[in-house]
Parts: C-alpha cells; structure tokens; sequence
C-alpha cells in the first residue's frame, strides 16, 4: 500500500509518516495543496490523506484535482476543526473523515479498508 499524506503540520505529519513506515506502510508526506498535485503527478499512490483546511489549495478542492490526474485513489480527510459543517462538506467528497487526534492504529485500520473497497461513504470514524 502506498500512501501519501498531506497536512501543512509539518511535524505531525512528518511524524505521522514516521510511524506508518514502522508499521510496514509506504508513506510520503507533503504540505502543501501544490506540493501534493506535483507528487501525484509522478507517483501512483493508493491512499490520499488529506487536511480538509490548509492555507493556498485546501482539502476540498485538492481532492478533485488528484482524482482528475489519477482516478482509483482512495481519499481520507483528516482535520482538526472537527465542526458538523466540515464533516457534511469532507463526508461527502472523500470515504472516510477522521480527526485529529487520532489513534495510529484507526488510521490504519482506516487505510486497510479503502484499500479493500470497504469505505462506505461518509462513514465518520471519530
């Protein structure tokens, strides 16, 4: 499985890359919107986690852009506003929204089941 991941918390989620290669999973990260779509241009990757708020191209907009470059990928969004507006806005653009904090062990849980096709659409995993 290859992930990628994108949150403008550089050390979150450099962090959290950290501990997903530990756990076996090929995991980049970027910071950017624009750091994202120059990455997926030229790598495939099977799961996209992504901030719904970040400054320049958010989340919402991101989504769309990666999805005309490569269809197939799975889209996660991950946030920490949590607010009933972001969830009915993320929910409806990607499987799966989680947030912030989130325990490692959901996020990969998360992860395995995009993979397998068992994301259901806008199942929230808080």
């Amino acid at each position: 499985m290859r992930v990628l991941l994108v949150d403008d918390e550089k050390k979150f989620v450099s962090f959290l890359a950290t501990r997903l290669r530990i756990r076996g999973i090929s995991a980049d990260c970027v910071f950017s919107g624009e750091e994202a779509v120059e990455r997926v241009s030229s790598s495939g990757y099977d799961v996209v986690v992504l901030d719904v708020k970040m400054p320049g191209l958010g989340g919402i907009e991101l989504r769309r852009r990666l999805e005309s470059l490569r269809s197939g990928m799975k889209f996660i969004f991950l946030t920490g506003h949590g607010s009933t507006g972001d969830f009915e806005v993320g929910s409806a653009e990607a499987s799966f929204y989680l947030a912030k904090p989130l325990k490692i062990e959901d996020l990969i849980a998360v992860l395995h089941q995009a993979v397998e096709g068992r994301a259901r659409p806008g199942e929230d995993v808080r």
